[in-house]
């Protein structure tokens, strides 16, 4: 089986991200994704965020009846804890293999923004090793920008660095034990960010959102109000 996780706060969930996966899934066979709603994220404590139980809702609600996308609470806030709990992705990546067999593939699903802090995340060498990540590239990006993100422990040579560079068609980076794949040709412009302004100003979101999703957000009355009040208020930390 191929197993991809693609994580995020899904603030809300957009059809630029169901693009992504779909993309994703034709082109490296992926089984199942399942959409990892993140309770407290590290790169977003300081940031207002809608509490996670609408968050989910919406993606489950988005994802109902799509052949191979599922809605996971692999970093759900756990029950009776009053302090929010923030979640690596090397924790739940290590959750998540050591339930699966060793045929299965596991794959990590991320945009080129958020992997160009890679180096950055908790036990980044550990995590890049433990499964194969799907870099969604962005125009004029390529596989040589890609290296240069990884921490310099697992960097290509300058010269690999630089063959890369002029290789316009490579699209996979096996490395020290590192899989990337980069993943061109998806057409996903949605703004989560905008998404929220346009609701905050009751303007109409269903070409941004699936209609289940803006049906949701109008009947919750989503970011308007204390919904989408801040969490946590503390230092940033990695991934």
């Amino acid at each position: 089986m191929n197993l991809c996780l693609f994580g995020g706060t899904f603030d809300p969930l957009h059809r630029g991200h169901l693009e992504i996966a779909r993309t994703a899934a034709k082109k490296y066979k992926l089984h199942r994704v399942e959409f990892v709603v993140s309770d407290v994220p590290p790169h977003k404590r300081q940031q207002p965020i809608t509490p996670y139980l609408h968050r989910y809702a919406m993606v489950a609600l988005a994802v109902s009846g799509q052949k191979a996308f599922f809605p996971s609470t692999l970093e759900a806030p756990e029950v009776g804890v009053s302090v929010p709990q923030v979640h690596y992705s090397i924790g739940t990546v290590r959750r998540v293999k050591s339930t699966l067999r060793k045929s299965d593939r596991l794959f990590f699903l991320i945009g080129m923004d958020a992997f160009a802090e890679i180096a950055t995340w908790r036990e980044a060498e550990a995590l890049l090793r433990e499964c194969e990540f799907i870099v969604v590239s962005r125009p004029g990006y390529r596989l040589a920008d890609v290296g240069r993100a990884l921490p310099p422990s697992l960097q290509p040579s300058p010269q690999a660095l630089k063959t890369l560079e002029g290789t316009k068609a490579a699209r996979e980076l096996v490395h020290a034990g590192v899989t990337i794949h980069l993943l061109d040709g998806v057409n996903a412009p949605a703004s989560a960010t905008n998404i929220r302004k346009a609701a905050a100003q009751g303007q109409p979101l269903g070409r941004l959102v699936p209609p289940q999703v803006a049906e949701y957000i109008k009947k919750m009355n989503l970011y308007r109000g204390e919904s989408h009040a801040p969490r946590l208020q503390s230092k940033l930390e990695n991934h």
